[in-house]
């Protein structure tokens, strides 16, 4: 069964895409999405998708990544659409055949999956920076009206405390850990959007997204909320190998999603929004507490290895204070409880 053929998954869009009245400002836009089949990219695809299902005037959406063949497996039954093109797109590359013309650019391509990171950490850094640089410059070249970037929590780095992270407050990185150039590329990234604004009005907005989980994320996905839920809807127990404890802002994609559009139709140029559902930041050890239960599976605890402890997420706490987003309106729809059921169903059917 196709993603956008179970019941259960449209009605999360459905139900999301209600609750974002201002879509309808993108109707008769051309809207370019790269990283569009991962966790997050493909979640922005299928709202926007089911939201022109029920419209008749259409989002044009260039649906963007590596493999033109993913993308159109992920979404063949839009593959004929007018308002559906296929864009080939790689964040590596110096040069890329981007849409001769778009109205606005969602960047999500990039390295993220841990054990990506750690064997590709010159990819990761080169990807976050020079991928951006491209998309900034297309921007600046067509006029596109906003280019939104999905950036993440890890710019924080660390700090002391149990309080979430505010989107000014920084804490420390190590810049010689090559694990870290995923969150020194995200940085240096940010820092490009604000330059381009300054320099060339280029019209940009960051968001920050905490721990994204769902249904979207490929069965490859080495982050532990993707990699536990498929184990989970698999009936195999959950195998964790840290104390747990560390503090996260889950988010369930449709609210991920939801959140992302809404900052690129309201944000403030040039500002960053933390992406974070306050009913879900909870601790990792809760996470797998919670989907333990779902499944019906248990929770077994063991020590990592050497490699395993290198792709660990260096921060003990994570958890983003999402004021800002709410201030412009948003509201997350599904707490960590309802946004893990829905995502082992769904992967069940699946």
């Amino acid at each position: 069964m196709r993603l956008l053929e179970n019941n259960l998954w449209i009605a999360d869009l459905d139900e999301t895409a209600a609750s974002l009245p201002e879509l309808k400002e993108l109707a008769g836009s051309r809207v370019l999405i790269t990283g569009c089949s991962g966790l997050i990219g493909s979640a922005v695809m299928d709202l926007m998708i089911r939201w022109n299902a029920a419209h008749y005037q259409k989002i044009l959406l260039f649906a963007a990544g590596r493999s033109t063949e993913r993308i159109m497996s992920r979404f063949t039954p839009f593959q004929n659409e007018a308002w559906f093109r296929a864009v080939s797109y790689d964040a590596v590359a110096p040069q890329n055949a981007l849409p001769s013309s778009c109205d606005f650019i969602i960047h999500g391509a990039g390295n993220a999956s841990p054990e990506k990171i750690v064997k590709e950490p010159v990819e990761t850094m080169v990807s976050n920076f020079w991928g951006l640089r491209n998309l900034l410059d297309h921007a600046c070249r067509q006029k596109a009206h906003r280019l939104l970037f999905i950036s993440s929590s890890e710019v924080y780095g660390k700090k002391a405390g149990i309080l979430p992270y505010q989107e000014r407050e920084y804490g420390y990185i190590d810049l010689l850990i090559p694990r870290n150039s995923y969150s020194v590329g995200k940085r240096a990234a940010e820092t490009l959007c604000a330059s381009y604004a300054d320099e060339y009005g280029v019209d940009s907005v960051i968001v920050r997204p905490g721990h994204i989980y769902g249904p979207t994320a490929s069965e490859t996905d080495r982050r532990v909320s993707s990699a536990w839920a498929f184990a989970a809807a698999g009936g195999k127990d959950i195998v964790m190998k840290s104390d747990g404890s560390q503090l996260r802002s889950y988010c369930y994609c449709p609210d991920c999603a939801s959140a992302i559009l809404k900052v690129l139709l309201r944000g403030e140029r040039v500002h960053a929004y933390n992406i974070s559902n306050p009913a879900s930041v909870i601790s990792i050890r809760h996470m797998a507490e919670i989907l333990a239960e779902t499944a019906g599976v248990q929770l077994i605890m063991e020590e990592p290895d050497e490699q395993e402890k290198k792709a660990f997420n260096p921060m003990p706490n994570s958890s983003l204070d999402s004021t800002a987003l709410l201030h412009l309106g948003w509201k997350g729809l599904f707490d960590a409880r309802r946004g893990f059921s829905h995502t082992v169903q769904i992967l069940r059917e699946r």
